[in-house]
């Protein structure tokens, strides 16, 4: 079965955007644009907000810029093409290899592991991460993690009441300054013949 997963860059105290919204910090660079790169090699579908599908229409002409760099073109080369499911409220219409969520999201993941196909299910932004959470629906979380404390702005984790058990799959330095880290969902096994509430 097809595993969703959520990845984003992050601060070190947990914000995938400051208090002013941005997320411009230290350690940037080539090496880790060449891993996100490679990320999205494994991704079979992107599942985005409104706020991030708005956000990566950019990558949409982005090739039609001279300037554009050999790494900028490998990603937009890997970006378009992938079918996206944007989920709003406000959007009527959305652009290339995208299309509007037509139900929940929990129905849009099942309907999507039920599709033939490989690749991950892939989800980005906290708004539409916390809600794959809180439904438990998230089997990885992957952050990708910036030497800066920010002090607040849109958490990366969901603040909700139920606690997640996580196990580290992977923890690898990106660059001298990113950590990536990487934790599947432990998934309690419910006893033969119990119930969600038990025997």
């Amino acid at each position: 079965m097809r595993g969703v997963t959520y990845s984003m860059n992050v601060s070190l105290d947990g914000y995938i955007a400051g208090p002013d919204g941005g997320f411009d910090w230290p350690g940037f660079d080539e090496q880790v644009f060449r891993f996100w790169i490679d990320e999205i090699r494994d991704v079979g579908v992107h599942l985005l907000g409104r706020r991030l599908y708005e956000t990566m229409l950019y990558w949409e002409t982005a090739v039609q810029d001279p300037a554009l760099g050999e790494a900028e073109r490998e990603w937009a080369a890997l970006w378009n093409p992938l079918p996206k499911v944007v989920f709003s409220r406000t959007l009527s219409a959305v652009e290339g290899r995208a299309r509007l969520a037509s139900g929940g999201l929990a129905e849009e993941i099942e309907r999507l592991r039920a599709e033939p196909g490989e690749g991950e299910i892939a989800i980005g932004g906290a708004t539409l991460a916390a809600q794959a959470s809180d439904a438990g629906l998230i089997d990885e979380y992957r952050a990708v993690v910036y030497p800066v404390l920010v002090g607040g702005g849109i958490p990366f984790f969901p603040r909700h009441e139920r606690r997640v058990d996580l196990e580290l799959v992977e923890t690898r330095a990106i660059s001298e300054k990113v950590v990536y880290l990487r934790h599947r969902v432990v998934r309690q096994a419910v006893p033969h013949g119990a119930g969600a509430d038990g025997p």
